[in-house]
């Protein structure tokens, strides 16, 4: 029996984007396993979305990523879903990549598997490259497992993770927070190699505001 997949995009002012990424991921999973959460957008994205067939959920306020997520979340476990995968509205995450994640589901007993880019100045701007590389580091430290991009929004995870962790995190440090928690409980962290792209759109992450909240996870992590 094959497992139930579904996506999951956190969305915020995606207007622009949002409808050619479900067109772009229902070329691998039907729209109606692909989930919007609308997290009190101010443009036309929830209007756009409803153009499509895929499921849209919505916060008339902004309340930030972590917290739309956990809204995908709580949809996926009731609908009954055994994997999800989340990736963001801005087109920075290429949709041809959840073939890899679904392969990775048929060939790894894996509970998540982070999409991992390739750093490369190049490519990826110096403060992102850094910021990435230092908390994959002390994210890896925590937890005893090596994990390369901790910051990758681009992953798939049983949908039984969720269940079995108490999440508080609201905004981008949920992501952390998930892997922290769940590789101290044991979970089987894989990894599969995804793109770098940045398309110069704006971005809604704030460096100082982001890290600061990254290092209070780190260290109320020394309590859990």
């Amino acid at each position: 029996m094959l497992p139930k997949i579904a996506v999951l995009i956190p969305a915020y002012n995606a207007s622009d984007t949002i409808l050619e990424l479900v067109k772009r991921i229902s070329d691998y999973l039907p729209q109606n396993d692909i989930i919007v959460v609308d997290d009190g957008s101010q443009d036309q994205t929830y209007n756009e979305v409803k153009k499509t067939k895929a499921v849209v959920l919505r916060h008339h306020k902004n309340k930030g990523k972590g917290v739309a997520l956990k809204t995908g979340f709580d949809y996926a476990i009731e609908k009954g879903y055994d994997y999800l995968i989340t990736l963001d509205s801005d087109l920075q995450h290429d949709p041809v990549f959840i073939q890899s994640f679904i392969d990775g589901v048929r060939n790894k007993n894996s509970d998540i598997i982070l999409g991992t880019r390739k750093m490369n100045l190049k490519i990826m701007p110096f403060l992102n490259l850094l910021t990435n590389k230092l908390t994959s580091i002390l994210v890896s430290i925590f937890t005893g497992k090596v994990m390369k991009d901790t910051q990758s929004g681009y992953r798939l995870t049983k949908v039984k993770v969720f269940n079995s962790l108490k999440l508080k995190s609201k905004k981008y440090d949920l992501e952390s927070e998930i892997l922290l928690k769940a590789g101290r409980k044991g979970f089987k962290i894989d990894s599969v190699y995804i793109s770098t792209i940045y398309t110069g759109g704006r971005s809604f992450i704030s460096p100082f505001t982001d890290t600061f909240r990254f290092i209070f996870l780190l260290w109320r992590s020394l309590w859990w």
